[in-house]
C-alpha cells in the first residue's frame, strides 16, 4: 500500500510520519506539503501514486481537493487531526501518529 503523509510545510509532521512508517511491512511511504514554502511540495503524481492519503488537518484535505480535483477522484483520504505544535520526531508527535495511523490502517484493511 502506498501511503502519502501531508502537512503544510513538510517540515515536522509529515516527515515524522514518513520516518515512523518507512519500515512498516507492506507500506511504501512518502511525505509532502501543501504550502509553496514546503520542503517537498505535493504534486499530482504523489496523489496518483497514493492508495491512502493521510493529512494532518482538515485544511490540507480541502487544499488538495481544490488544487488537484482530478487526482483526488476516488482517493482514500483521512484527516489525523494533529496540530502544528510539534518538532520533527517529537516523542508526543510520534505517539499521536502511531496511534492515529494504526487506527486508520486497521479501518482501511477491514474495508479491503
Amino acid at each position: 500500500m502506498n501511503v502519502l503523509f501531508v502537512c503544510s510545510r513538510n517540515q515536522w509532521r509529515s516527515p515524522t510520519g514518513e520516518a515512523l512508517f518507512r519500515k512498516h511491512p507492506g507500506l511504501n511511504v512518502r511525505s509532502a506539503g501543501t504550502s509553496a514554502q514546503a520542503r517537498r511540495r505535493v504534486a499530482a503524481n504523489d496523489l496518483i501514486w497514493a492508495d491512502l492519503i493521510l493529512v494532518m488537518e482538515t485544511k490540507h484535505r480541502e487544499r488538495l481537493r481544490a488544487e488537484f480535483p482530478r487526482a483526488m477522484v476516488g482517493k482514500t483520504i483521512s484527516v489525523l487531526d494533529i496540530p502544528d505544535d510539534y518538532r520533527y520526531m517529537d516523542p508526543e508527535l510520534c505517539d499521536l501518529l502511531e496511534r492515529a495511523v494504526t487506527q486508520v490502517l486497521s479501518q482501511v484493511m477491514q474495508r479491503a
